[in-house]
């Protein structure tokens, strides 16, 4: 009997859902081995049945749970309860899952804050009233997954390299848990270094870095972050080239912007980024701001909103 797959993204853009189908071919042969009971990219299924009578959000039941985006109000946090209910295992797919990813910059402020920002301007009265005919109450803050449930299945990435969903749909098929890679994005940069005390003055990534041409081996080209680049690739964990390993931005001669989360479990990005830099004789307070370096990691309490 195939396995039972449903799946489902929460404060996200969908983006995870077009890396499964970007599986092209092998998605095909996953069909073959599992059936998806509820998977709004490519399947209609309603929450409450299909012609919307149902008094409770429902879910089938299903072997495994793959869930996408970050949880920021009380929907998303009743579909992941649901689904870990209804689900014998969950994986965490993406960035938004597994650390909070780009929404996760909310947390920088307060849901007043955040609604009188946009709910709210300088060429318009102010906002009497956020909302709420309809619109699902917020929560506090924005949460990674596991804040809210518990996650057997960690698949980073903005979105996961299709290589390493299908890797990790094969393991689970397979009994296995599936290997993420250890290393960081500069221990598969094949960029060349010329070693620390050589970054001199970090600039803004408003012109093209050196090198020679399109045609140049990227082994040629000298390391972005040495060329005065902010480029997180130190503390970023590797894996973004898939199976062919290079980096996706690095191939295409852009500085990584730390789309895998930190390296390790529980890693900071922002503090190792500023550790790194200051090794180099980089001043951290030269730095416009250093938010950024948690634009994909800033769940898990990572981010607050500042005393003002």
């Amino acid at each position: 009997m195939a396995a039972k797959v449903a799946s489902d993204w929460l404060n996200a853009c969908s983006g995870c859902e077009i890396a499964i189908v970007d599986m092209g071919e092998r998605l095909l042969t996953v069909l073959d081995l599992v059936e998806f009971v509820h998977l709004p990219a490519l399947m209609d299924h309603k929450y409450y049945g299909q012609m919307g009578d149902g008094a409770h959000l429902s879910f089938p039941e299903a072997d495994l749970g793959i869930i996408s985006g970050s949880i920021k109000n009380e929907e998303h946090l009743e579909v992941a309860l649901e689904m870990r209910k209804k689900c014998g295992a969950i994986i965490a797919l993406g960035t938004c899952a597994t650390h909070g990813g780009i929404p996760a910059l909310a947390n920088s402020w307060s849901n007043d804050e955040l609604f009188t920002r946009y709910y709210s301007t300088e060429t318009t009265d102010p906002c009497d009233a956020v909302p709420a005919d309809g619109v699902p109450p917020l929560l506090e803050n924005v949460s990674a997954l596991d804040e809210k449930i518990n996650v057997d299945i960690y698949l980073p990435g903005c979105p996961p390299h299709p290589d390493q969903v299908f890797g990790a749909l094969a393991a689970f098929l397979e009994g296995k848990t599936p290997e993420l890679p250890t290393k960081s994005v500069c221990d598969t940069c094949p960029t060349k270094r010329e070693g620390k005390g050589k970054i001199g003055k970090l600039r803004r990534f408003l012109q093209a870095p050196q090198y020679k041409g399109a045609d140049e081996p990227l082994d040629q080209m000298r390391c972005l972050l040495e060329q005065g680049i902010l480029c997180m690739g130190p503390v970023t964990r590797a894996g973004c080239g898939g199976d062919g390993v290079v980096p996706r931005c690095i191939s295409a001669r852009v500085p990584c912007r730390g789309c895998y989360g930190p390296v390790q479990p529980g890693g900071n990005q922002r503090l190792d980024m500023l550790n790194a830099l200051a090794s180099n004789g980089i001043d951290p307070a030269s730095l416009p701001e250093t938010v950024s370096m948690l634009r994909f990691s800033g769940g898990h309490g990572m981010l607050k909103p500042a005393r003002r």
